[in-house]
């Protein structure tokens, strides 16, 4: 993606640079916290109706952990995404079955192979805080800064031109 590091960017803009960089799923690392104790490993991230989603098993230690703090940051290039993680219930119960379609589409080795109906839960990670790491057109490095909360973006160039 060309960006000139100038250019103001409104938070929907931001969110959409975002979601582009993101494409439909990446594996990310999702790290989380209980007790000061952390934890980092890879998840399976859908991106859709601007959040973040992956299935996990409900008797997973990461699961458990994030049932005491669902604070979590998820990274993957130069993307990271802090939010707050919510269990969505059973993959086979969500209504529309909107994850469970996509999952197939985007990740069918996963899906066919850790498919457990009465144990899959769908995690739902809504953004607070989002950094993005890139370089414009001069290959110059900036940041953007996307604060969902106060619906705010800054852009702040990392290298002197």
């Amino acid at each position: 993606m060309k960006f000139s590091v100038n250019k103001e960017l409104t938070f929907e803009q931001a969110v959409e640079i975002m979601f582009e960089k993101l494409g439909d799923w990446k594996i990310m690392a999702l790290a989380s916290s209980v007790n000061d104790y952390v934890m980092v490993r890879n998840v399976s991230c859908l991106f859709y109706d601007n959040k973040v989603y992956f299935k996990t098993d409900k008797n997973f230690r990461k699961t458990q952990q994030l049932y005491q703090n669902p604070q979590v940051a998820l990274c993957w290039s130069g993307v990271q995404i802090e939010g707050i993680a919510e269990n969505k219930g059973l993959v086979v119960e969500e209504p529309d079955r909107k994850f469970e379609k996509l999952y197939k589409e985007h990740l069918w080795g996963s899906y066919n192979k850790y498919s457990h109906e009465d144990t899959e839960i769908i995690i739902e990670v809504s953004p607070k805080f989002v950094e993005i790491w890139d370089t414009s057109e001069d290959n110059y490095a900036f940041q953007i800064f996307i604060d969902f909360e106060n619906e705010s973006v800054e852009v702040k160039q990392y290298d002197e031109q």
